[in-house]
């Protein structure tokens, strides 16, 4: 067994048995993507749950279409609910307030949600994986339930996980990318890499986790991440084994930003695409975020629904 299997079913076990429990659940207010409906003076308590969608957040526009898909299947999903928006990312939020955007950190956001009087809400993370931001964000809003002494109170606050906050998700993921992400002209000896942004979180293991479902899918098909394993190189190692000659470079993130644009598209040294193509590798980018298809938001959309039962 090489070294990329061992760490493969290493990384499995480990991911099976990560801690799940204790978020409540199965599974800023924008003024850039302010959705805010009017419904005139409410009285406290009368308000049905409001949405916060947490997000890493981005400030290429090309990127942000995926927020754009995202808000459309949410506001289908739940047409009559107040929706906003934070970032979770301090530099993303100061770049773009330097333009004259404001979006709040989660935080500041559900000060706003309840100082304007709501009393129930979903926090729904727009995250990859249950990592440290996701944590971050969990514990943070969940304050807000024990807070006392504001003009209104929250009642209930429900966090949603991660797209991969499950193994069933994670196979959904899988067969969603397979159906819909991966472009048609693929032939079947061409592989498919999945770049995701790794994290120094335990449930980084997740990563190799998704390696190992791509792998029962598609032989040809990889999960790296950029900052721990699996690497581009050990994934490249891979495919020069196999004799592949052409691969698909496809952003395992929410949005097609900084990363996929530069670290794994680009033309610089080191980019996923300068490496397999120093061995002979043609490489061909996908420069969509997962969340512009809406396969993939629903997956979200569907654990939404379970909470909002749960806070009706």
């Amino acid at each position: 067994m090489d070294r990329l299997s061992k760490g493969l079913l290493f990384a499995l076990l480990f991911a099976l048995f990560l801690p799940m429990t204790g978020y409540g659940h199965s599974h800023g207010h924008s003024h850039s993507h302010s959705h805010s409906h009017d419904h005139g003076p409410v009285a406290a308590g009368d308000k049905d749950p409001a949405i916060l969608l947490v997000t890493f957040g981005t400030s290429i526009p090309r990127a942000q279409e995926a927020f754009v898909t995202i808000e459309q299947r949410v506001q289908a999903a739940f047409p009559d609910t107040e929706i906003r928006w934070a970032y979770t990312s301090s530099i993303v939020r100061e770049k773009l307030a330097q333009n004259g955007t404001e979006i709040d950190s989660p935080e500041m956001a559900m000060a706003r949600l309840m100082e304007d009087g709501y009393d129930r809400v979903l926090v729904q993370s727009l995250h990859m994986i249950p990592g440290a931001e996701f944590h971050e964000v969990f514990v943070n809003t969940k304050l807000f339930e024990q807070m006392i002494g504001w003009r209104h109170n929250f009642d209930k606050v429900e966090v949603g996980y991660p797209l991969l906050g499950s193994t069933a998700a994670m196979d959904a993921v899988i067969q969603v990318i397979l159906t819909h992400v991966i472009p048609r002209e693929r032939q079947a000896d061409e592989a498919v890499v999945l770049m995701g942004h790794g994290t120094h979180h335990p449930s980084d293991a997740i990563y190799f986790a998704m390696m190992y479902k791509a792998q029962q899918a598609d032989a040809n098909m990889y999960v790296g991440s950029l900052s721990v394993s699996p690497s581009i190189e050990e994934i490249r190692d891979a495919l020069v084994e196999k004799g592949i000659k052409k691969a698909y470079l496809i952003p395992l993130m929410t949005v097609a930003g900084d990363h996929a644009i530069n670290d794994m598209a680009g033309d610089g040294k080191g980019s996923w695409k300068s490496v397999l193509t120093e061995v002979g590798i043609e490489s061909v980018s996908v420069l969509k975020g997962l969340a512009e298809f809406d396969a993939i938001v629903d997956i979200w959309v569907e654990n939404m629904k379970d909470i909002m039962e749960k806070l009706h």
